[in-house]
């Protein structure tokens, strides 16, 4: 827990630093804008009339309201996260002392049945007790009387006590799913939130490891983007990276297949660009094919390879399928499109139309097909 909070922690200083950076870049590229005695390569009062004092003060005013934004969002992002860790550890906390009551329940339980055995046992001793004693058969009589009624009483209040208890164990399951809800609910933002981290990322699959021994991850990827969809470069000049590495950056040699690249764009437009230019046709570098596909969390991508087999017959069947955010399938059957949260909804559905459920009975691929997802 200590390691999770610490890396948590670790990735918010990084996040607040690259704020702060990117913050004071924007600062100086506007104070350098608009300054009347600008540097070399900067705009200069040769080149431009004086701006006047107004437009500078708008700009001024502007550049202010610009770092309240930010320093706003990063508070209300910091509260948020804060508040999920303090909600979830409550509910770790609160789920683990049901635990334990559920069990000295199970355990009490477990005892009064042992008891109710010793009290079924002692009276059969008794009345042995009586048949030897024939003598003394009134006064035994009426002692054993009221010592079964005493035994009987306590036998009702330890059945009723029982019953009491499968209650409480009742209301503490309900309780307990209840929880189970709150956790996947809390799962579900936690993943939204890394989604919504990526959304400037973009993933490339099967560039081979030995290209960035000898050129820089950040020039592969101008080349491709150059290699491909030269337009884009043509359009907005020089493709700007923020941050790009190769995940798992430890490297496997057991492994067949390449790592895959993950590259964060400075501009979101340029990266969706790209991303559009990709699903429009296959890329390749330097004769190798090459996958471009969106970012996104690591229970994202599993949830969205549940699909890669139905995607692919529903293709084959021009169903027209296409997966929307996070991993929603949708196909378009009968002039109407159906969408479908999981592979069982739409095991479901096929269920009931016989010859859709035929043409679905789709056999295992092989690994290297079932491997390559759909992005």
């Amino acid at each position: 827990m200590r390691g999770t909070r610490a890396q948590t922690n670790t990735g918010r200083k990084e996040g607040v630093n690259l704020n702060k950076q990117q913050k004071q870049k924007k600062e100086t590229t506007i104070d350098s804008y608009y300054s009347p005695n600008g540097t070399e390569g900067e705009r200069s009062a040769n080149d431009k009339p004086e701006i006047p004092a107004n437009w500078i003060q708008a700009v001024e005013e502007l550049k202010t309201q610009l770092r309240e934004a930010e320093d706003n969002w990063e508070k209300n992002l910091k509260i948020k996260i804060s508040h999920l860790e303090t909600e979830a550890l409550e509910l770790k906390q609160e789920n683990s002392v049901l635990k334990a009551k559920i069990i000295q329940l199970e355990n009490e339980a477990k005892e009064m049945k042992d008891e109710a055995k010793e009290m079924k046992d002692e009276i059969k001793r008794m009345k042995d007790s009586l048949q030897r004693n024939s003598d003394q058969k009134g006064k035994d009589d009426q002692k054993a009387k009221d010592e079964i009624q005493s035994l009987r009483t306590r036998v009702k209040q330890l059945e009723s006590s029982d019953l009491t208890r499968q209650h409480d164990t009742i209301r503490q399951n309900k309780k307990n799913e209840k929880i189970e809800e709150n956790v996947k609910h809390l799962i579900h933002k936690t993943d939204d939130l890394e989604n919504h981290s990526r959304r400037d990322n973009l993933r490339i699959i099967g560039l081979p490891e030995d290209h960035d021994k000898r050129k820089s991850l950040d020039i592969i990827l101008e080349e491709i983007i150059q290699e491909n969809c030269p337009e884009i470069l043509e359009q907005e000049g020089k493709v700007e990276i923020e941050r790009i590495h190769r995940s798992p950056p430890v490297f496997n040699p057991q492994l067949t297949t390449p790592r895959n690249v993950i590259a964060k764009f400075k501009n979101n437009q340029i990266k969706e660009q790209v991303l559009q230019a990709a699903k429009k046709k296959p890329f390749r570098y330097h004769g190798n094919m090459v996958r471009i596909t969106q970012d996104l969390s690591a229970s994202t991508l599993k949830d969205r390879k549940a699909w890669n087999m139905i995607f692919r017959k529903a293709r084959e069947l021009g169903l027209q399928p296409r997966i929307k955010y996070p991993s929603k399938l949708t196909i378009f059957l009968q002039g109407k499109v159906w969408s479908f949260n999981t592979t069982e909804e739409f095991q479901a559905f096929i269920n009931k139309r016989p010859d859709l459920n035929r043409k679905f009975e789709v056999q295992p691929q092989n690994s290297r097909e079932s491997s390559k997802g759909i992005g």
